[in-house]
C-alpha cells in the first residue's frame, strides 16, 4: 500500500478545537502546555459548544470531516476533539477519518467499568446533565445509567466559559470541581473512579485525586495512552 502523502512528519495528535475564546489553564485539551509530545490545533471556526451540546452535532458533520481531512493531511497520526459530547459523532467520524478517531474522554468508560472492583462503579461528571443522552453512551460503546453529576450552570467555570472570560481564577474554579466531586460521592459511595466528560476539567484531575483517592480519567489520560501506542518506549536489551 502506499503510503498517504504527508506535509509533516512526525508522530502528532490532532486536536479539533471548537471556536471559543475563554481563557484555557495548562492541562486543558487547548492549552499547548498539557501535551510533552507533539500536537496540531485545528480550530472549527462557527461551531461553538453549545451547537454541539445543545443542538444537534450532526449539523457540523461537514466542518468535523474537513477538519479530520487536513489534519489527516498533515501528518496527524491519530485525531480527537475538545468536546466530550462529541461522543455522538463519534461512528460517523471514526469512519471517516484515515487515523485513530478520538471523540471523547467518555470512550474509556467501557475499560473503566471493567476494572474496577465488585461493587464499583465509574462516575461521570459532566458539563451538562440533561444533555447527555443515550446517543453519547451509544457512540462510546457504554451503556447509560451511571452515577453523574454536573458543573452548576453559574458557577465560575461554565459561567467563564460562556462569557468567554479572558481571564480567570483558578482556585474559584477548582472549588467548583471540588463540590461537584464531592455531592457525586455524597450521593453515590459506590462510585470506585471518576471519568471527567469535559476536556476543559484536566487541570483540576490531580487535585481531585488527591482529596478523594479516586482515580480520574479525562482527555489527557486517553489521549497519552493513545500517544504512546503510537511511539513506544525503545527499551534496551
Amino acid at each position: 500500500m502506499t503510503p498517504a502523502r504527508r506535509t509533516v512528519h512526525g508522530v502528532m495528535l490532532g486536536i479539533i478545537v471548537l471556536d471559543t475564546g475563554f481563557r484555557r489553564l495548562p492541562g486543558d485539551i487547548a492549552h499547548a502546555g498539557t501535551w510533552p509530545f507533539a500536537v496540531q490545533f485545528r480550530v472549527v471556526r462557527g461551531v461553538r459548544p453549545r451547537d454541539v451540546i445543545e443542538g444537534d452535532p450532526r449539523h457540523a458533520l461537514d466542518a468535523f470531516r474537513a477538519a479530520i481531512d487536513d489534519l489527516a493531511g498533515l501528518g496527524c497520526s491519530a485525531i480527537t476533539t475538545s468536546c466530550g459530547f462529541l461522543a455522538a459523532l463519534q461512528d460517523e467520524l471514526v469512519r471517516h477519518s484515515p487515523v485513530p478517531f478520538l471523540s471523547s474522554a467518555l470512550l474509556q468508560i467501557p475499560m473503566i467499568r471493567r476494572i474496577l472492583p465488585a461493587g464499583r462503579v465509574p462516575g461521570l461528571i459532566v458539563s451538562d446533565l440533561s444533555a447527555l443522552d443515550e446517543r453519547h453512551f451509544r457512540g462510546v460503546g457504554a451503556q447509560a445509567g451511571l452515577p453523574m453529576a454536573a458543573l452548576p450552570f453559574d458557577g465560575p467555570l461554565l459561567r467563564n466559559m460562556r462569557e468567554q472570560a479572558p481571564e480567570v481564577d483558578r482556585a474559584a474554579q477548582e472549588a467548583d470541581v471540588m463540590a461537584t466531586v464531592a455531592e457525586l460521592l455524597d450521593r453515590h459511595p459506590e462510585v470506585g473512579a471518576l471519568v471527567f466528560e469535559c476536556a476543559n476539567l484536566p487541570p483540576y484531575s490531580a487535585a481531585v485525586s488527591r482529596r478523594f483517592g479516586l482515580p480520574v480519567f479525562d482527555i489527557v489520560t486517553l489521549l497519552r495512552w493513545m500517544h504512546l501506542s503510537l511511539q513506544p518506549p525503545d527499551w534496551p536489551g
